[in-house]
């Protein structure tokens, strides 16, 4: 069966599965009892660049188009990767869209993919380099559960800084229903918190006025997709 399974992978993921330790059993999930520490190698490697160009395609990123259509005004990508998304809403004229990203990597990517040097920033979602409500409008994709808990608040209360009125963020919320925690699968480069809507909507209610929680087209086997909208 493993072997089966990893017929239907691209290597890429393999080969990076397997240095994240993740696919010497392709049913694996690990939980870990401790999350002070968040996976970072990856944003910094080439081969990881080349899956965040098309992961989202069929689903979340038809939905940010949806979600700012009628907006105007400044846009913060945060943890905009190699700036798929921001390149997809540059059809929208009424928006000025910026990204920010810990990689320099996926930064200079970014650029040679025709973004404007201008809009993009090397700086830490958890202490980013920008004025109190800088932008409109923020949002981030697949990012936030990925951080350890100590930076999920760290992030949603920079969100909240830097925007003047609504932040937008899409993650995964656990089908259990039950805070499941810190953890990996087979599916998974990296580690991830895989908790229930009340978890994160408590979450965002620290930091915002107003939080709606939307269903995102994203799934997998242990995860629903939510959009955390979440208004100043």
């Amino acid at each position: 069966m493993k072997h089966l399974i990893k017929s239907f992978i691209p290597p890429v993921l393999i080969e990076l599965g397997q240095k994240a330790g993740i696919f010497k059993d392709p049913n694996k999930v690990i939980i870990y009892k401790k999350n002070d520490t968040q996976d970072l190698d990856m944003y910094f490697d080439p081969e990881y660049a080349k899956i965040l160009d098309s992961w989202g395609e069929k689903t979340t990123w038809i939905e940010i188009q949806m979600l700012l259509a009628n907006c105007k005004g400044k846009v913060l990508d945060i943890a905009c990767g190699s700036g798929v998304t921001m390149r997809i809403l540059n059809k929208y004229k009424d928006l000025d869209v910026h990204g920010c990203d810990i990689s320099d990597l996926l930064i200079k990517k970014a650029v040679s993919l025709g973004i404007a040097e201008n809009n993009l920033k090397v700086t830490d979602a958890t202490k980013m380099d920008y004025a109190d409500l800088a932008f409109d409008y923020s949002y981030s994709i697949g990012s936030l559960e990925h951080f350890t808990e100590k930076g999920i608040s760290e992030f949603i209360a920079e969100a909240a800084r830097v925007t003047k009125y609504t932040s937008m963020h899409m993650m995964p919320t656990s089908k259990s229903g039950t805070n499941e925690g810190w953890m990996s699968t087979s599916t998974t480069i990296q580690t991830f918190h895989n908790n229930s809507d009340e978890w994160w909507m408590n979450k965002y209610k620290q930091s915002f006025r107003e939080v709606i929680m939307l269903n995102s087209r994203w799934d997998d086997g242990i995860s629903y997709g939510r959009w955390f909208i979440c208004k100043k």
